[in-house]
């Protein structure tokens, strides 16, 4: 629904929707998302700090995909009147005491990243949980990095593994906040994307701003080592699972031929404890394929969280 509702706005008038992470304007960037119970968690199965962690992460990574600074958090949140302890915990202690918890799960980020507590709105409700963040940062003096940059012949690199991240993955990930400052800083980054949707979903949506295709190397793909144990539930391919899960919430993104080897010879990002994978190339021919380890060229079609 989400993509077919962007492109109705695009098309009227007096809209101005970029394709990016994050808007752009004098400077400051600008992200917002919406977590809500029943799809992004299931408050009586979930620990309310991790939920509040990942509401605040996520628009980390978006900011992260920009090369931005994050700065200032606004926080709205809907919150049950009714609140479900999770399971094998005590009394919930109601409303206030959700909120609270929620916050708790912040703070490290917030303590990480120097971030402020600027503003927001709270209400009740008889309905689940809902929690929207919008996150302003600023755009760092070697500017911000857009989708739209990307170029026939840019290799793809990730910065990790892939897949299996409803087991734990997507309430624990660390946002590419330094990473995306250091490759910024010290590289020229093309185009990127932070994968929340899925590694062959987001993709298309880079290729699409960019005006290119993609081609994805199978056999380089790295393969979360929970895509392994959730395939053994799922019946899937641990590949499949590394293509199109979504919420691994690493960076992809696309430089030079000469970059890429540079980066994948160097491992820079080593230092924070991240290892570089290349994962693909663009193409001038629009469209996503894939190259299996036999060499045969296949198209694919973009699969994810659609939302």
């Amino acid at each position: 629904m989400e993509s077919k509702l962007i492109n109705y706005l695009r098309s009227q008038p007096g809209t101005e929707l970029i394709g990016d992470d994050a808007a752009v304007i004098d400077g400051k960037i600008i992200t917002v998302d919406m977590l809500t119970e029943g799809v992004d968690f299931i408050l009586a199965d979930a620990d309310p700090t991790l939920i509040g962690r990942k509401a605040l992460a996520v628009n980390l990574s978006d900011i992260a995909a920009m090369g931005g600074i994050p700065r200032w958090i606004f926080m709205a949140v809907a919150l049950p009147k009714e609140v479900i302890p999770a399971n094998n915990t005590e009394s919930s202690g109601g409303a206030l005491h959700l909120a609270q918890q929620l916050f708790t799960g912040m703070q490290p980020l917030i303590d990480k990243h120097h971030l402020v507590l600027a503003g927001g709105d709270t209400n009740t409700w008889d309905g689940g949980l809902v929690l929207s963040i919008t996150l302003i940062g600023n755009a760092s003096e070697h500017g911000v990095i857009r989708r739209n940059g990307g170029k026939p012949g840019d290799r793809l690199l990730v910065t990790g593994k892939l897949g299996g991240s409803i087991l734990r993955h997507q309430f624990l990930f660390e946002p590419r906040i330094k990473e995306s400052l250091y490759l910024n800083e010290h590289y020229s980054i093309h185009s990127a994307i932070d994968i929340s949707d899925g590694l062959s979903l987001d993709l298309s949506r880079l290729a699409t701003e960019s005006r290119v295709g993609a081609t994805l190397y199978e056999a380089s793909i790295p393969i979360a080592e929970d895509a392994f144990k959730l395939a053994e539930q799922s019946g899937r391919l641990p590949i499949e699972h590394a293509l199109s899960d979504g919420e691994d919430f690493e960076l992809l993104f696309s430089v030079s031929a000469d970059t890429s080897a540079r980066l994948l010879a160097s491992q820079p990002l080593q230092t924070f404890g991240v290892t570089l994978y290349a994962v693909g190339e663009l193409t001038e021919e629009p469209g996503l394929r894939m190259l299996s380890p036999d060499g045969n060229l296949c198209p694919m079609t973009p699969k994810g969280f659609e939302h």
